[in-house]
C-alpha cells in the first residue's frame, strides 16, 4: 500500500528548524510532494541560503520520512524562500539595509567569542575595547549577549538610549566608547529577556542596522557563550574583519574553544588569535605566582588550534571591584594594550560574509 501526501506532512510536521522552533510544514518549507510506488520525492525551501544547518535538516527530514512503512527511498531537493515568504513567518528581508546603517562607517568588527560560559568573554570584550581607545581609535561595543548583558554594568551606563534623526543613538562612557545593549532598553537591569532565537536575532540585526554608530575605527562584538542563534547571526549578517576566542586554563575550556573555531572556519571567518583569561593570580602581599585552574595552556592551545595566541589576562580582584562599580575604563590592563596593537597590526578589512547575499 502507498503512502499518502498528508502522511508524508505529518512525518514531516514533527520535524522542527534548528534555529526557529518550528516544523517545516508550519514554516512551509515542504512544497511539491511526489509518490511514486515506494519513493517519495519533494522539494525544501531554506529560508536562508547557504544555510549552514541544511544538513542536519535534510537528514532529519529524510529520517522522518523513510520512518513511514511502505517508504524505501526518499528524494529531497533544495531551493530558498523568497522574501515576501520570510516576511510571511515573521523574519523580515535578509541583506536589507536599516534606518541607520548607510550613515554608519565602521573600519574594523571584531567578535569576541568563548563557547562556553564563565570564562570572562564580556571582561575581554570591555578590556579590548578600552585598549584601543586608549590607542586613540573611535571605538563602539555591540553586545549582542541578548539573554545575559553584562556590558553596560561594566561602563556604568544607565537610561535609555535616545532616538536621533538617523536612528537610535548609542550611549557613550566617560571615555568616549559607543555601547548599545538591551539591558539599556529595559525598565529594570535585572529584568530577563526570554526570547527566542529569531528575536534574538532581529535584536542583533537592529543593534547592526538601525543605531547610528557613526565613525569607528573599531566595533566590538561581544558574543554570548555557545555556537548557536546569536553567533550564527552575527557571522552571517555583519561584515566581521575576524573572531577573538577566549579561553582560560582549564582543559574544558580548550574543548569548547575548538567548537567556536570550528564554527568561524565553517562560516568561513578569519580567527584573528585566541585570549587566554584568569592564566595566573599574583599574591598582593608576596608577589608570588600562583597558576590557580592549573599551567597555563594558552600557547599551546592557539597552536592546536592554529590561531595567533594574543596574551594572558590574570585574575585579579581589582577587575571584579571595577566591574562591579562600573568602572572597568580605569583598569591600567597593560597586557590589552599588546594586544590591541597586534589586532591593529594584523585585522583584515571588514568583507561581508560568504553566506550573506548582495
Amino acid at each position: 500500500m502507498s503512502v499518502s501526501e498528508e502522511q508524508v506532512k505529518v512525518a514531516l510536521s514533527k520535524v522542527m528548524d534548528p534555529e526557529l522552533k518550528r516544523s517545516l510544514v508550519e514554516l512551509g518549507m515542504v512544497r511539491n510532494v511526489r509518490i511514486q510506488g515506494d519513493e517519495v520525492a519533494f522539494t525544501l525551501a531554506l529560508t536562508v541560503p547557504g544555510c549552514p544547518l541544511k544538513d542536519q535538516i535534510v537528514a532529519q527530514a529524510r529520517e522522518a520520512v523513510l520512518a513511514l512503512e511502505g517508504v524505501r527511498e526518499v528524494k529531497i531537493e533544495l531551493t530558498q524562500m523568497t522574501e515576501e515568504e520570510r516576511r510571511g513567518i515573521g523574519l523580515g528581508g535578509i541583506g536589507q539595509p536599516g534606518t541607520a546603517e548607510s550613515f554608519n562607517r565602521i573600519r574594523h568588527v571584531v567578535a569576541v567569542m568563548s563557547g562556553k560560559g564563565g570564562v570572562g568573554k564580556s571582561l575581554v570584550s570591555a578590556l579590548l575595547a578600552v585598549a584601543l581607545r586608549r590607542e586613540g581609535y573611535p571605538v563602539g561595543v555591540l553586545d549582542a549577549d541578548i539573554t545575559g548583558p553584562s556590558i553596560p554594568k561594566m561602563f556604568g551606563l544607565r537610561g535609555t538610549p535616545l532616538m536621533g534623526p538617523l536612528g537610535i543613538v548609542p550611549a557613550e562612557t566617560g571615555t568616549g566608547i559607543k555601547v548599545m545593549s538591551i539591558n539599556l532598553l529595559l525598565p529594570e537591569e535585572d529584568e530577563a529577556v526570554i526570547w527566542r532565537g529569531p528575536l534574538i536575532s532581529s535584536a542583533i540585526r537592529q543593534f547592526w542596522g538601525d543605531v547610528f554608530w557613526g565613525d569607528l575605527d573599531w566595533l566590538v562584538v561581544d558574543l554570548p557563550p555557545g555556537t548557536s542563534d546569536a553567533a550564527l547571526t552575527v557571522m552571517q549578517a555583519l561584515p566581521l574583519s575576524g573572531v577573538v576566542l577566549v579561553s582560560s586554563p582549564q582543559d574544558l575550556a580548550e574543548m569548547v574553544v575548538r567548537k567556536a573555531a570550528r564554527m568561524a572556519r565553517a562560516m568561513q571567518v578569519p580567527l584573528l588569535g585566541l585570549i587566554e583569561n584568569m592564566s595566573y593570580f599574583v599574591c598582593p602581599d608576596s608577589g608570588k605566582r600562583y597558576d590557580i585552574f592549573g599551567p597555563s595552556r594558552g600557547e599551546e592551545m592557539a597552536w592546536r588550534i592554529g590561531v595567533p595566541f594574543l596574551g594572558r589576562l590574570p585574575l585579579d580582584p581589582r577587575i571584579s571591584e571595577l566591574c562591579d562599580s562600573g568602572r572597568v575604563e580605569e583598569y591600567p590592563a597593560e597586557t590589552f594594550l599588546s594586544v590591541a596593537q597586534a589586532l591593529a597590526r594584523s585585522a583584515p578589512e571588514p568583507r561581508l560574509s560568504p553566506l550573506r547575499p548582495r
